[in-house]
C-alpha cells in the first residue's frame, strides 16, 4: 500500500442537484429520482466510524463533501459544525448556484479548505453540457469565494466535445484568480464511447495543455495533474524520474483506489470509486475497515492483471484510469483506451 499521510472520503451527502449534466455519472442512464439519504444522527455515527478507521490505520481523515450539491443536504450546516468541532478538514465539491456572502461566511468560519466547481469548456459549450447560465453563475461564485478567502478549485471533464477549448479555458481560469485547476476524462458507458479521444490525439492534447501550464507556471494558479496519463507523458519527455522496485505490488503513484480513498453514496453504499460501479458494502451494516480491507476491494488491488500495464515499467506509477477503462469496455482490467504506450 502506498505511503500516504491522509485518507480521503468522497461523501455524496445527497443526490439533490440543480442540474442534470450530460456527462454526470450519478444520473447517467437513470431517471431523475432522489435516493434515500442519511439523517444527521446517522451521518455523525458514520463520521465517527470514519475517524476511528483513520486512527486505526494511522491516517489523517479528510472529507470531500459532494452530491448532487452538498449545500442542498437539509442538515448541511449542523453536520459541518460537528465536523469542524471534531477537527476534520473538509472541502465542498458543488455547484455555483447557492454560493453567496452568507454561505461563504459560514464556510470560512467552519474551516472549508476549498470549494470546487466545474467549467467544461467555454461558455456556450459549458452551458450546453450543464445548464443555461451555469457559466456566469460559476464566474460570479468565484468572485464571492475569493472575496471571503476560500480557496477555489476548477475541474473540467474532458471529452471530444470540449478538449480543443481547454487551453483557452486555462487562460480564463488564471485571469479569474482560481487557486487550482485540473481536469479528468469523461467516463463513458459502453453505449456512449463516441466522445472518447483516440490515444495519439489525447497525447497531443496533453502536450498542448502542458505548454499552456508552463506559460502560466508563475501565476497564482496551480495545476494538478489529476489524469494518470500525465505520468507516461512526463516520463517520455524526461521530466519524471521513475523509481524501480522489484516488488511489483508496491505502489508509488497513480490512482488512489485501494490505497487512500473511499466513496460513500447518500444511501450508504461504499464504492471503491464513484466514477464506475464498484460497490463494497453498505455503511448501514458494515464498517469502513471491512469495506476497505474486504475481498471486493482486494480484487481491485490486483494490478498485475491489468492488460498493457502489467508489462509496463510504469505499472507502479500510472495504471491509467480504471473508471474510464471500465466504462468503455466493461472490464476493469482492460487497457486504458487513451493510453498510447506500446508494451
Amino acid at each position: 500500500m502506498a505511503k500516504c499521510k491522509s485518507f480521503s472520503l468522497q461523501w455524496h451527502l445527497t443526490n439533490k442537484c440543480d442540474q442534470r449534466c450530460k456527462h454526470c455519472y450519478v444520473h447517467n442512464g437513470k431517471e431523475k429520482t432522489e435516493e434515500e439519504e442519511f439523517g444527521l444522527v446517522q451521518c455523525v455515527s458514520i463520521l465517527d466510524d470514519f475517524i476511528l478507521f483513520c486512527r486505526r490505520i494511522n491516517r489523517t481523515p479528510n472529507l470531500s463533501l459532494t452530491g448532487g450539491d452538498p449545500l442542498l443536504y437539509p442538515d448541511i450546516w449542523k453536520f459541518l459544525k460537528i465536523a469542524h468541532e471534531k477537527n476534520i478538514p473538509f472541502s465542498i465539491l458543488g455547484n455555483p448556484f447557492h454560493v453567496n456572502d452568507e454561505v461563504c461566511t459560514k464556510l470560512h468560519e467552519l474551516g472549508c479548505t476549498y470549494y470546487q466547481m466545474s467549467l467544461d469548456g467555454l461558455e456556450k459549450t459549458h452551458d450546453a453540457l450543464r445548464k443555461p447560465g451555469s457559466w456566469k453563475a460559476t464566474m460570479d461564485a468565484l468572485k464571492i469565494l475569493n472575496r471571503h478567502g476560500i480557496r477555489t478549485v476548477i475541474m473540467s471533464t474532458v471529452s471530444k466535445i470540449n478538449y480543443r477549448e481547454i487551453p483557452e479555458l486555462i487562460e480564463i481560469v488564471v485571469k479569474n484568480e482560481v487557486n487550482t485547476y485540473a481536469f479528468a476524462r469523461y467516463c463513458p458507458t459502453r453505449s456512449d464511447t463516441k466522445q472518447n479521444i483516440g490515444p495519439e490525439e489525447y497525447r497531443r492534447f496533453l502536450d498542448k495543455v502542458w505548454k499552456t501550464f508552463q506559460r502560466f507556471s508563475k501565476s497564482g494558479t496551480s495545476f494538478t495533474l489529476k489524469d494518470h496519463l500525465w505520468t507516461p507523458y512526463l516520463w517520455e519527455k524526461g521530466l519524471l524520474n521513475i523509481k524501480s522496485n522489484t516488488d511489483r505490488k508496491c505502489i508509488h503513484g497513480g490512482c488512489h483506489l485501494g490505497t487512500s480513498h473511499l466513496t460513500l453514496l447518500p444511501e450508504g453504499t461504499f464504492f471503491a470509486c464513484r466514477r464506475f460501479e464498484s460497490p463494497l458494502g453498505n455503511a448501514r451494516d458494515d464498517s469502513f475497515f471491512n469495506a476497505f480491507f474486504g475481498k471486493k476491494m482486494s480484487r481491485y488491488r490486483n494490478m498485475t492483471e491489468i492488460e498493457g500495464c502489467n508489462k509496463c515499467k510504469l505499472l507502479q506509477h500510472c495504471r491509467g484510469c480504471r473508471a474510464v477503462t471500465y466504462g468503455t469496455t466493461g472490464n476493469y482490467f482492460a487497457k486504458d483506451p487513451q493510453c498510447w504506450i506500446k508494451t
